[in-house]
């Protein structure tokens, strides 16, 4: 899908920008590409900069609940300098690299709900306008996927996935935002838990797992999240037993839950309350591709406000709206 408009801030006969990215999803921490057209206008215009922003639909949790907005976690510019004459059409390509922790939005071919998009701003005679918007599709390092596949493999069925505005305390979170998968428990674990939610925090030595259990409360006792996390490096994924492997986290992560107080885990100040996405209900999963593909899909992701310039959410309100039509 791609978005072209009319440079506004330029008014009518103002040059035009279409980016088009290079097919098929990419890695977090690996290589972006494609390709700026450009299109002059009905008279010459000085480019200053070509920027491309990557920006995230994201939620916030606080006291008054949850709000909603963009935020932009990484610009490169990657172009600029020259002249666009009247009517001429000039493509710029380019290639960069993504953060490390960028969201994954999709696994097995289906969608998680997490929405990523590529912007392109222009900057002409003093005057910036974020003249396009991509969808970027991001599929797991092999890391994340074989912890996902041993977590289906175990039982454990996907619920949903979402980006979180702020930073896990005690990690080494780079990014304002980070993404979390929530998954129901397997049987073994269902009478302990009313769910886990996943986060991964990849860097170039490895992939730091962040797990979280929602510990199911009784009357006089309500409950609480207790966390811990875990890294693997990228090298040696093939020769782990990663079922064996996880279900040691997970047993881990519930055999101290009572050792955690409500947020004291890790400096967990950073990660906001999760009571909101809590269920009572439960199910193993018959594997996490099933999973996903059988809801995934439907999910959706709000956009965060207050966390950016009103101006900025307002110009991707519409996010990908309507992409079926324009594929």
């Amino acid at each position: 899908m791609v978005f072209k408009r009319l440079l506004g801030s330029l008014g009518v006969g103002g040059p035009t920008v279409d980016t088009v990215l290079d097919p098929g999803p990419v890695l977090p921490g690996g290589p972006l590409s494609g390709q700026v057209h450009l299109r002059g206008g009905d008279t010459d215009f000085d480019i200053e900069h070509i920027t491309l922003e990557l920006v995230a639909r994201v939620e916030a949790e606080h006291e008054d609940g949850e709000s909603e907005g963009v935020v932009v976690f990484d610009r490169f510019t990657i172009g600029g300098g020259f002249r666009l004459t009247a009517g001429e059409q000039r493509s710029a390509p380019f290639g960069v690299t993504l953060p490390w922790e960028t969201p994954v939005t999709e696994l097995y071919g289906q969608p998680l709900g997490i929405v990523l998009g590529v912007r392109t701003e222009l900057a002409v005679a003093g005057a910036k306008d974020k003249g396009d918007l991509d969808q970027l599709r991001v599929r797991p390092l092999p890391a994340q996927e074989a912890i996902l596949e041993a977590l289906g493999q175990l039982g454990f069925g996907f619920r949903s996935a979402d980006l979180e505005y702020g930073r896990i305390g005690g990690t080494g979170q780079q990014l304002p935002c980070y993404q979390e998968i929530e998954l129901t428990p397997s049987a073994q674990y269902a009478h302990a838990v009313n769910e886990i939610e996943l986060t991964f925090l990849a860097a170039p030595g490895g992939v730091e797992v962040v797990l979280e259990a929602d510990k199911r409360g009784g009357f006089a006792s309500p409950g609480h999240d207790a966390l811990t996390r875990f890294t693997v490096g990228h090298q040696d994924v093939e020769h782990r037993d990663w079922n064996t492997e996880v279900d040691g986290w997970i047993r881990q992560l519930v055999e101290h839950r009572a050792s955690y107080g409500s947020h004291a885990a890790y400096g967990h100040g950073g990660r906001h309350g999760h009571d909101g996405h809590h269920h009572d209900g439960h199910h193993s999963g018959p594997g996490m591709g099933t999973a996903v593909a059988a809801g995934a899909a439907g999910l959706a992701v709000g956009v965060v406000g207050g966390m950016v310039a009103a101006e900025v959410v307002d110009e991707v309100g519409d996010f990908f709206e309507g992409d079926e039509e324009e594929e």
